[in-house]
């Protein structure tokens, strides 16, 4: 305790120098758990995006693409799965609910997805939850709409607003369709996946609006909102379906069917399976930022060794004075120790508090830019353990100036250089 009482008061005597100290290893320690953070809960909000799905199928392509296009979002189908083929896939004994979707247009940036109402009975989210409504309620006519949370919240819309969905996904387009406008019926509540940034409509508002566009474009006759019921509106093709099964034990003899389907080059993934492989696909860019993080917190702890080692030339006379009144080599080793290991842990506790303090400020930030839910939670066995690492390295850095101290004799330390 007198040791560390010691150490305290000369860091306090060299408080500048300390501080700068401290500042660099907290620098490095928000720096290596932000990442690891950020790392973990980009993992756990793409695994919450869906639950309670057996199967997923689409066009023949890579199961990563599949699962991206299909239930994140990202990219575009290879091909479209025409109805025919989902109805004979759903009306296999093993399916116990199905939610077929279409999509390919956007608002302003956002994905128009078309579907069915069983999307909102049976698509779950995070721990099995279900999709519900903050206002409003579920589409029953063609040209009605339900947006996602952040939809409605960057775009400030409100239940009974009027849309026009653009041909295409991208931010801007020149094809309007604006011969049937939708009218938002319900907004969704917030879930923190893509469902937030995503436009649901029927699948029979989808084959409306593309009414007359067979061959990619505008070809004459589009209908009109008083002509939405005169014309059959069943959807030709759709770009992917999830599947529910009866039995998990059937899973992988309906996977091995769909598989094998011989009228249309499909293809049925495992969700959980695909986003195995897509993070087998970035472990490398992971285990790069953990590297550079790790070189961070070395390059402070070095700048805390290279600190106290400087300071070690001008301190000789202060060792002399400890060991004339009585202070052993062994108390002086301690003493350079205790040093060490206070910035260290000085600095670990205001990385801690540095790294909550940016949870705050870029909290709203990630899921306004990114949809990523950065939680604030308390620290995690792994991340505790990585403080741990960092505050023993501290305490194994202050082993050499404690070592050139400890060797510094009572007659070295009195003797006065010129």
């Amino acid at each position: 305790m007198a040791i560390a009482k010691l150490a305290l008061k000369s860091l306090y005597n060299r408080r500048v120098t300390a501080i700068l100290t401290v500042l660099a290893i907290a620098l490095s320690v928000t720096l290596l758990l932000g990442v690891e953070r950020v790392r973990t809960q980009t993992k756990e909000n793409f695994a919450n995006t869906i639950s309670s799905t057996d199967l997923v199928v689409g066009a023949r392509t890579g199961q990563v693409q599949l699962l991206l296009y299909s239930v994140f979002r990202i990219g575009n189908a290879t091909n479209n799965v025409s109805w025919q083929t989902y109805q004979d896939i759903i009306n296999n004994p093993a399916v116990k609910w199905s939610v077929p979707f279409s999509l390919g247009d956007a608002h302003k940036g956002y994905r128009v997805l078309g579907t069915t109402e069983d999307y909102f009975k049976f698509y779950k989210y995070g721990k099995k939850q279900d999709l519900e409504l903050a206002n409003g309620a579920v589409f029953n006519y063609p040209t009605d709409a339900v947006i996602g949370a952040e939809v409605a919240r960057k775009l400030n819309y409100s239940v009974g607003q009027k849309i026009v969905i653009s041909h295409g996904s991208a931010a801007v387009s020149f094809s309007n369709h604006d011969n049937l406008p939708f009218t938002i019926v319900g907004i969704l509540k917030p879930t923190g996946t893509p469902v937030d940034r995503t436009i649901h409509v029927p699948l029979s508002g989808i084959e409306a609006i593309h009414y007359g566009w067979e061959s990619g474009s505008p070809q004459g006759g589009q209908l009109q909102p008083e002509q939405l019921d005169q014309v059959s509106l069943e959807p030709k093709v759709i770009t992917a379906f999830l599947l529910g099964l009866s039995s998990k034990m059937q899973t992988f003899m309906l996977q091995r069917s769909i598989n094998e389907y011989r009228e249309e080059a499909i293809m049925a993934i495992l969700p959980g399976v695909a986003l195995q492989e897509l993070w087998s696909t970035m472990n490398m860019a992971e285990q790069a930022l953990i590297v550079v993080s790790g070189f961070v917190v070395v390059s402070g702890l070095l700048g805390m060794l290279t600190t106290i080692l400087t300071s070690l030339n001008e301190r000789r006379r202060e060792m002399a004075i400890l060991r004339s009144v009585g202070a052993r080599p062994g108390h002086i080793f301690t003493l350079l120790i205790a040093e060490a290991g206070i910035l260290a842990i000085a600095g670990a506790l205001l990385g801690v508090i540095s790294l909550y303090t940016l949870l705050l400020i870029i909290q709203p930030l990630a899921m306004d830019m990114f949809g990523i839910y950065v939680s604030f939670s308390m620290l995690t066995h792994y991340e505790l353990t990585l403080l741990a690492i960092v505050v023993a390295a501290g305490f194994l850095i202050g082993l050499v100036p404690a070592w050139r101290a400890y060797r510094m004799s009572l007659s070295d330390g009195m003797t006065i250089r010129i």
